[in-house]
């Protein structure tokens, strides 16, 4: 019987099934963050990214690497539901229903508004309503913020999908949430933006499915993507190896107590 929470560096994931999100959003909406290893790694000392996590309605396993630490820790998660897999499913399951319009922020310039033509041909008619590639350092400029805040609410989107990289997508999300008055969805995806303008190659399938995507990746974008993966990173085998001995220890004293 599987959990309905995992907890994985004191991360709570929802150990959900992609229909399952997909039928509660459609339904009743939320916050989607997908954590990944970075994630979790950061959420270990960021305070504020932690403050920002908590808001989401639902944490989605988005990383092969996870799945494997959620076996390990003896509480496996059911599926992987990365942001670049989910958004293009959260578009194709709604791609009949006329009530779901989406916003989309993210890009460098011009990548959003590419991205909203390939998934419009795709999908058959105009899901993605209005795109905005916002500038390098937007999220610290007030002005800007409330600028892309008007363009989204006048556009009449009730879904913004939003990609500009972690923590920052996550803590603009938390900012500013409660002046979108429109919007029912909010998904983060990440790097998913430039995957839809084709501006960026996905792994191959297989690839992402061993857990090697972030090497991939790294191979494609080393200067981008070498800290992260190969310094920031590297305490997350440790941790989960500690997280493993803890619960041992209290399964230990629990028995002993029993």
């Amino acid at each position: 019987m599987y959990q309905e929470k995992i907890t994985i560096l004191n991360v709570d994931i929802d150990n959900i099934s992609q229909d399952e999100l997909l039928r509660n959003l459609t339904l009743n909406g939320g916050v989607v963050y997908t954590p990944n290893v970075d994630h979790l790694v950061r959420l270990q000392e960021d305070v504020e990214f932690s403050i920002a996590y908590n808001m989401a309605t639902y944490r989605v396993c988005d990383s092969q690497i996870i799945m494997y630490a959620s076996k390990f820790l003896g509480t496996p998660l059911r599926e992987k539901l990365c942001g670049s897999d989910l958004f293009p499913a959260f578009y194709n399951y709604n791609k009949d229903n006329q009530n779901v319009k989406i916003f989309l922020l993210g890009g460098k310039e011009g990548v959003a508004k590419k991205a909203q033509q390939n998934i419009n041909q795709k999908v058959g008619r105009e899901i993605v309503i209005a795109a905005h590639s916002p500038s390098f350092g937007f999220d610290q400029n007030e002005e800007e913020c409330r600028e892309i805040i008007e363009l989204i609410e006048a556009s009449g989107a009730n879904v913004l999908a939003i990609g500009v990289g972690t923590p920052k997508q996550e803590k603009w999300i938390y900012k500013y949430k409660s002046m979108l008055k429109n919007i029912k969805i909010i998904l983060a995806i990440g790097a998913t933006v430039d995957f839809e303008a084709g501006n960026i190659r996905r792994a191959p399938k297989w690839i992402s499915n061993i857990g090697l995507e972030w090497l991939y990746r790294l191979v494609r974008e080393p200067k981008r993507l070498g800290k992260r993966y190969l310094l920031d990173d590297l305490p997350f085998l440790g941790l989960i190896i500690k997280q493993k001995l803890q619960g041992a220890d209290e399964d230990r004293r629990s028995r002993e107590t029993f």
